[in-house]
């Protein structure tokens, strides 16, 4: 879709008026895009840096309700997501799977396991579904002999859904552009553009693919913001103040064979009761999240959030308490993420209790999006194109479209087909056409992970790219599911894309020195 040329193009046509325009491309941006050009409006979003380069490449990797959101009586957040849970699972199938969980009782929980029974079955009752039973000590050891024996009472097996969020983005804004939209990433809003009676008809845009970059203006009848936890600085440009609480959440992510899991784990941190996960994805396992309040003074220094050093302790001392026979050490660890979530503020008097529910603001004609969650990001869009619809005047028409459209049946007998499974979810209706182009060896799995390397040729020429990190942190994330970023993968990496994205030999390595500044500055067991 993205083929090689089709930045220029697009800037080329990019200061024409347009019905609306979406700034931030992560998932809310992309589903408001995609409702936009579904009903007929000339659309276009733009994303400072790459898409889904914010928050959404960087969530704890579930679909799910927020089962500790039911301890706060957030229940209408609770219920909107477990039913879009539901949804996604029927229509994004093998991109969005079934994941169960164990929520594992200890003594120092202080919870007695039949009032954690009681909370699954409402949490079920929300979606609405009953898809859960108690597991007895003895169960519960026998499924996960490495789980800390001390103290454990019992629990429960419920079940919500796991996903690639940086790919349900690009899924997302395939299907807006197939529907008339169009998107472009590495361009980034320098200022609003207002007209005389002080409301919102533009923006001014700076191209950040290079360092000669051209600036552009452009008209809309319409502006969303939709930059998540940035909203509240464009919202300063017309003189709105802050609303946004932001909060950073950490991952940790080891190697399956050192953590071994076939579901995931719910527990409470020992140390304040938090609830966090364990999470068996893409062949490795994710421990997270942390929920601390963002320091903005981190910004001025730092492009993208980052693990702290006390956070990375936090959850290696929830890993010791769940498996104090393994051993786990930061020696152990593949990779860290951080990702920051944009929460209404609520003045609640910790992180956790805040809520998650969205909001849409007029404020000068700028209309913003934010709050919420990424599983409700359908919900979200849709409110917000009739929030955009009310201003143009235009009646609530929308043509239906499935965001995730039916695939015919696909036959390829040198595949897998757990591996032909994961394509079909990652890349829907292009799957056929990926494995055309796959180079010699490129179907083989890359080491333990799900991908194979066509995928990683795929992305070079379809897909957008525009730096080396686009590629291995958010097309095909081996740069985080790999030690080291896959640094010593990336000859073979160079013989499948270079040509595709038309690098010379001095650019590719200007590319890979960035790559790995980027991946030991923010990625690496040691961010910071």
């Amino acid at each position: 879709m993205w083929r090689k040329g089709w930045r220029e193009q697009a800037l080329s046509q990019v200061d024409q008026p347009w019905d609306l325009v979406i700034i931030g491309g992560g998932i809310t941006g992309a589903g408001v895009l995609y409702q936009a050009a579904s009903a007929g409006l000339k659309a276009l979003l733009v994303e400072g840096g790459d898409f889904s380069s914010g928050t959404s490449s960087r969530s704890s990797k579930l679909i799910h309700g927020g089962l500790r959101y039911i301890l706060n009586k957030q229940y209408k957040v609770t219920q909107e997501s477990v039913r879009e849970r539901e949804w996604l699972l029927r229509e994004a199938r093998n991109l969005v799977t079934k994941l169960g969980f164990i929520f594992a009782n200890f003594e120092r929980y202080h919870i007695q396991t039949k009032q954690i029974g009681k909370m699954i079955a409402v949490y079920d009752l929300l979606a609405p579904k009953w898809d859960h039973r108690a597991y007895s000590r003895e169960k519960i050891l026998r499924e996960y002999p490495i789980l800390k024996s001390e103290g454990l009472l019992g629990g429960y097996l419920y079940y919500d859904a796991a996903m690639d969020d940086s790919r349900i983005v690009l899924r997302v804004l395939k299907e807006a552009v197939r529907a008339g939209g169009t998107a472009v990433n590495y361009l980034k809003v320098e200022k609003l553009l207002l007209d005389g009676s002080g409301q919102v008809r533009g923006a001014a845009l700076k191209d950040t693919s290079s360092p000669d970059g051209g600036t552009y203006e452009l008209n809309a009848k319409v502006v969303v913001n939709a930059s998540g936890p940035w909203a509240d600085q464009l919202r300063g440009l017309v003189g709105q103040p802050a609303r946004l609480r932001r909060l950073r959440g950490s991952h940790l992510i080891f190697p399956r064979e050192k953590l071994p899991m076939k579901d995931a784990l719910t527990l409470l941190h020992p140390k304040d009761g938090r609830a966090m996960f364990v999470i068996p994805w893409e062949g490795t396992t994710i421990v997270g999240t942390t929920d601390i309040d963002h320091d903005p003074a981190l910004d001025i220094n730092h492009s993208e959030p980052f693990a702290s050093q006390d956070e990375i302790s936090y959850m290696m001392d929830a890993s010791a308490f769940l498996f104090p026979g393994l051993g786990l050490t930061r020696g152990d660890v593949i990779s860290s993420f951080s990702g920051l979530r944009p929460i209404i503020k609520g003045g609640a008097d910790t992180p956790g209790k805040e809520s998650r529910a969205h909001a849409i603001w007029e404020e000068n004609g700028l209309i913003t999006i934010t709050g919420g969650k990424y599983t409700t990001f359908r919900i979200m869009a849709r409110q917000t194109l009739a929030a955009v619809l009310k201003k143009l005047g235009r009646l609530p028409v929308v043509k239906y479209r499935r965001v995730f459209p039916r695939l015919p049946a696909l036959s390829a007998p040198n595949i897998e087909p757990a591996t032909l499974a994961y394509l079909l979810g990652r890349y829907g209706r292009e799957t056929a056409e990926l494995i055309k182009t796959a180079g010699a060896g490129e179907l083989e799995r890359i080491n333990s992970l799900p991908n194979v390397w066509a995928e990683l040729r795929w992305a070079a020429r379809v897909e957008g790219v525009v730096h080396l990190a686009d590629l291995l942190l958010r097309r095909v994330r081996i740069g985080m599911l790999l030690p080291g970023g896959a640094e010593d993968q990336l000859a073979r990496v160079r013989k499948s894309v270079q040509a595709e994205l038309g690098w010379s030999d001095e650019k590719w390595q200007q590319e890979s020195v960035a790559y790995m500044d980027t991946w030991r500055r923010y990625y690496s067991p040691s961010p910071g």
